[in-house]
């Protein structure tokens, strides 16, 4: 509950976008006193010369408009501005225990970190320590670990690619591989899923192919929350006449009616668009018997005589669909429908239109990625998508709509547990040292290895980690078990009241905010969802004078862990472009002249292969991969099971709450609460806004539960619920992942309902 309101569940039945997002922005930035301040700063975010969207990763338009930013982004970027400081004086007043009873609503809207802080045991309260003090005391511990695999180094979507890029060549000098990092618990399935495919785990879709796509098949996504400027695009594709297919368990408000508030007409006229012209509400986890029917439709009339299959493209680019095409027509139409729980009729109306279509986008989100089978099922989709060719031409291709806004980047300039051997030989080659060539942890790992003792050190670049990962409850005993943990963050969280025993806040400054160094100004560089790279530049001044750029961080800490190091630091710290510089030498066949091609205010795109219809794969081909049977998630044998999606609020961007509402979803002033079919809950003896517990059906003894949830009827498919991430973490079991990723399956958790 907030501001002691009473909770409130009603269908919200007008437009997303419109006068609601316009309403929600002014509000945001009258909550955080900075409505001048916000209101300038918005005009420069996602501006060429300014700086990017500390939200979503989706891409700037290739063809700037005047006000390029969405609902969520201002929301963002007033939380990121907030007159609000925490400073000394916060944390005197204030015991951790205290602080650990509030709600992550309360302390994100403390307000920004001026000053890094060290945990004083004797008096369990956070107190200043100098920056020089703060990295001697990390340099102490991971000097004192027996080996450097008992430190887990952490990175969030929001550290840009300079800070990774040196973040990962300082923890391999350091000695190890473990990268922890927030893709493992989103979009990890694309990184690992897609290469056996396509031989990249990347989108293959330019901002370009938008406005030439003839279908847009929107699967597992929540556009109009997640990534709300993806919106323009769709509103114009079916302004065009280009049918735009919405899969999903829930119906998304975005995804029904959108009013599009750059639109002055339909703003005038209360007026809206509608986006999808079909809409299927999949099963959970039934995405894999939909795709396998619309392949059996292709398969079948191909068999026929007509000429629905891309034949030429197939025999030149492709390996391996006989056995696809065996698989799929060995399904029974029965099992296809009840997996899927669309009907075959609607299975091949939707085939008829990706038949029809001569270049078609398939775009996904966390609704595919995050089951048990995530990165094979993606497989599947890329299968769909070169029955028809639609790779390597305008309009077509593959789009994971990634979440944090540089999640990708990271990535790509070396925050991966699975580095690849030539990687390796450039880092030798180009820093001189020899990097370690075991494969590290992912945040299951290292979880795992908190929990088993032989993970001692914790340092999160940005992110809330504790509140993020599985198993909430273990995860939180585990780390209070580390010796340090240091949290590289702007504002309070989880993370900084769930601590080691010696514990760090350190401040940073924001995306927003400029970045002065000796040499001058600096900027720094982003990689959206289509691997485009642009320059990002604060405007707005830092929070605080005590407040350190990421780079700056990561070379002074770099320098007091490693000090007879012969990697020139404090020359990277001075001049961001010299680490664009290293940057092209570890990756010379994307980043070559980094720094001549970022020069370009429209930033370049990264070179794709698959987009010329090179295929890095060992084979050299792209490649059709069978799906064995229709299960992407492990059967449970117990009638009373329904299968539990964790998802985000409309006021919500990871695991920052904005607010208590959800307008879209019709809820207000509550966020435990649990959207059931209402046969489902008629079905159970269950009244209406009953309040009851969640426990999670498991093998391992161990119990989970979340009590206190309030039903609330919604139209998801019979045998499934949803409810707030990160409040149902705790029902989400840590071994409970995509076996190929190490992603938590947290779209599909067994779970029964019982009395509260």
């Amino acid at each position: 509950m907030v501001d002691h309101q009473q909770p409130r569940y009603e269908p919200y039945d007008s437009p997303a976008g419109g006068w609601g997002a316009a309403a929600a922005t002014a509000k945001v930035l009258m909550q955080e006193s900075v409505v001048t301040k916000g209101s300038k700063a918005l005009l420069s975010m996602n501006q060429p010369g300014g700086f990017k969207c500390p939200s979503c990763a989706y891409p700037d338009p290739d063809c700037t408009q005047t006000l390029e930013f969405c609902e969520n982004g201002a929301k963002a970027l007033a939380h990121e501005a907030t007159r609000f400081r925490v400073t000394r004086d916060f944390f005197e007043r204030h015991t951790v225990s205290e602080l650990a009873q509030q709600s992550d609503y309360w302390l994100e809207k403390q307000g920004r970190l001026t000053e890094p802080m060290r945990y004083d045991t004797a008096t369990d309260k956070y107190v200043p320590i100098t920056w020089d003090d703060a990295f001697a005391l990390i340099g102490k511990h991971l000097r004192a670990l027996e080996s450097p695999h008992q430190a887990e180094f952490y990175t969030s979507g929001r550290t840009p690619n300079e800070a990774a890029f040196l973040y990962s060549i300082f923890v391999r000098a350091f000695g190890t591989n473990n990268f922890p990092d927030c893709s493992n618990m989103c979009h990890e399935p694309t990184s690992r899923g897609l290469p056996a495919s396509i031989g990249v785990g990347k989108g293959t879709v330019t901002m370009s192919d938008w406005a030439k796509a003839e279908a847009i098949f929107v699967i597992g996504q929540n556009t109009g929350t997640n990534s709300p400027r993806m919106m323009t695009d769709l509103v114009e594709a079916e302004r065009r006449g280009v049918p735009i297919i919405a899969i999903n368990p829930m119906p998304e408000r975005a995804l029904i009616r959108f009013t599009p508030p750059q639109d002055v007409i339909e703003m005038a006229t209360l007026g809206y668009t509608k986006i999808a012209s079909d809409y299927l509400p999949v099963r959970i986890g039934g995405d894999i018997a939909l795709f396998k029917g619309m392949m059996k439709v292709l398969f079948g009339r191909d068999a026929a005589g007509e000429p629905v299959i891309d034949w030429d493209f197939i025999h030149t680019h492709t390996a391996g669909i006989d056995a696809v095409r065996a698989d799929a027509m060995a399904q029974s139409w029965d099992d296809l429908v009840r997996v899927s729980g669309i009907e075959e009729a609607q299975i091949r109306r939707c085939a008829e239109v990706y038949i029809q279509s001569k270049a078609t986008i398939i775009c996904y989100g966390m609704g595919l990625t995050q089951h048990q089978q995530g990165s094979r099922l993606l497989q599947q989709v890329c299968n769909l998508l070169f029955l028809r060719g639609n790779f390597g031409k305008p309009g077509a291709g593959i789009a994971p709509i990634r979440g944090h806004s540089n999640v990708q980047g990271d990535r790509t300039v070396g925050i991966d547990e699975q580095p690849a051997a030539a990687y390796l030989d450039r880092v030798r080659d180009v820093f001189g040292f020899a990097p370690p060539r075991e494969h590290g942890h992912h945040t299951v790992d290292a979880v795992k290895a908190m929990m088993a003792g032989t993970a001692r050190v914790f340092i999160g670049m940005g992110g809330n980690f504790a509140r993020a990962v599985p198993d909430t409850e273990r995860t939180y005993e585990a780390m209070r078990k580390l010796d340090l943990t240091v949290g590289i963050s702007t504002k309070l969280n989880r993370g900084h009241v769930v601590h080691g025993k010696d514990a760090l806040i350190l401040p940073v400054i924001s995306r927003s905010e400029r970045i002065e160094t000796e040499a001058g100004e600096q900027f720094v560089t982003i990689e959206d969802a289509m691997s485009k790279v642009t320059a990002s530049r604060g405007v707005l001044d830092p929070a605080s004078p005590d407040c350190l750029s990421e780079v700056d961080i990561v070379c002074r800490m770099a320098r007091a862990v490693l000090p007879e190091s012969p990697i020139e630091w404090e020359s990277y710290a001075r001049d961001f472009g010299v680490i664009r510089n290293k940057i092209a030498d570890v990756y010379p066949a994307i980043y070559a002249d980094f720094n001549a091609r970022i020069a370009d205010p429209e930033g370049f795109y990264l070179d794709v292969p698959p987009r010329r219809l090179i295929w890095p794969t060992p084979n050299g081909k792209a490649n059709f991969l069978v799906f064995d049977g229709l299960d992407v998630n492990e059967p449970v044998d117990d009638p009373a099971m329904l299968r539990l999606a964790t998802v985000r609020s409309h006021d919500q961007f990871n695991t920052t709450i904005y607010s208590y509402s959800d307008r879209y979803r019709g809820i207000y002033n509550d966020r435990m609460v649990l959207l059931i079919n209402a046969e489902d809950r008629i079905a159970r003896g269950l009244a209406e806004h009953a309040k009851v517990k969640l426990e999670t059906i498991a093998t391992d003894g161990i119990e989970r539960q979340v009590d206190g949830l309030t039903l609330v009827d919604y139209p998801v498919p019979r045998g499934a619920v949803a409810g707030y991430y990160p409040e149902l973490n705790p029902l989400l079991p840590l071994a409970y992942f995509d076996e190929i990723s190490g992603t938590p399956a947290a779209k599909s958790i067994p779970v029964k309902i019982r009395p509260s």
